[in-house]
């Protein structure tokens, strides 16, 4: 590959490149910046020459990256946000984060419990910002902050890698949610609790906190079914008596939208920590910095905070 001369680069190109990273099609991404589909391929034939490569290849389902785009992913992202964040400074106008969007990892307990009031306090401090969030778990949140496919991430471990900074939110328990049109009692023992059906929320499908808990205690319990998001639980426990234990944030949450009754785990569990982790890197991006204040206030208003 011939060497490539910086100032006679367009790198409003690069612009384009996240564009259709992110997006994955042409007409996407020419929505998202608001010009024509013939100007985002246009633009992207001179990607290809620019960088020897096809970039972007067609598929069934859009636009697939190649491995070099892979490679340059990260790349641009941090050179464009640094480039915003240089805006940012001077600007004069309230809506200094236009364009700018930042990834949140997290699972959909957190989601469903924090989700509405993060937008709302963005919307007000730091209108023009997109947020985006993104499904993740403690067994790879720390690849996914390190390959920058998110910017930050709330989760219950998983955080505990050099490069990465990380902050306690606080710990959290469990409770039981049921369909109250079939419960009236106002609390659970463990014999009517190991009776009943159980729906349980896991990755897995087969194990959980609860049924290693009740494995210490030489009983074991009736799991209906199995679902790998909380966000299913109203539809699944609707009409049923069955019983599923989830972090104390997501039963209040979810009950309080759908009508659902929290009752106290009468099984001891051990609480969990909930950490927010970051790049350590990307410690002084102001947006950043923001949208971590904004997270802490979220936990500190709904009563989750340490």
């Amino acid at each position: 590959m011939n060497e490539i001369d910086i100032s006679r680069a367009d790198l409003n190109l690069l612009k384009i490149f996240e564009a259709l990273y992110d997006e994955g099609s042409a007409s996407r991404a020419a929505t998202r910046l608001g010009v024509t589909q013939s100007a985002v391929s246009a633009a992207l034939r001179r990607l290809r020459t620019l960088y020897g490569d096809a970039l972007f290849q067609r598929t069934g389902r859009g636009l697939a990256p190649t491995l070099l785009a892979q490679q340059l992913q990260p790349i641009v992202s941090e050179a464009l946000n640094k480039m915003r964040q240089s805006l940012a400074l001077v600007s004069t106008t309230a809506r200094c984060f236009e364009g700018r969007s930042v990834t949140i990892g997290l699972s959909d307990d957190f989601e469903i419990a924090i989700g509405s009031r993060l937008m709302a306090l963005a919307a007000d401090r730091v209108p023009g910002l997109r947020l985006i969030f993104r499904q993740t778990h403690s067994q790879v949140v720390a690849d996914a902050l390190a390959g920058r496919s998110l910017d930050l991430a709330i989760s219950s471990g998983g955080l505990a890698r050099s490069g990465l900074s990380r902050l306690l939110l606080g710990n959290a328990g469990y409770a039981c949610v049921v369909d109250p049109a079939h419960w009236t009692t106002a609390g659970l023992d463990i014999e009517r609790f190991v009776a009943t059906e159980h729906i349980l929320v896991s990755s897995g499908g087969f194990v959980g906190l609860v049924d290693e808990a009740l494995a210490e205690r030489g009983v074991s319990r009736r799991v209906l079914a199995a679902t790998t998001h909380f966000a299913a639980l109203p539809h699944l426990l609707k009409g049923t008596r069955a019983i599923a234990t989830i972090p104390e944030h997501a039963a209040a949450s979810i009950a309080s939208m759908t009508g659902l009754r929290v009752l106290p785990c009468p099984l001891p569990l051990p609480q969990f920590p909930i950490e927010l982790g970051w790049r350590t890197s990307d410690a002084n991006d102001a947006v950043l910095t923001a949208i971590r204040q904004l997270i802490t206030d979220c936990f500190d208003s709904a009563g989750m905070r340490t």
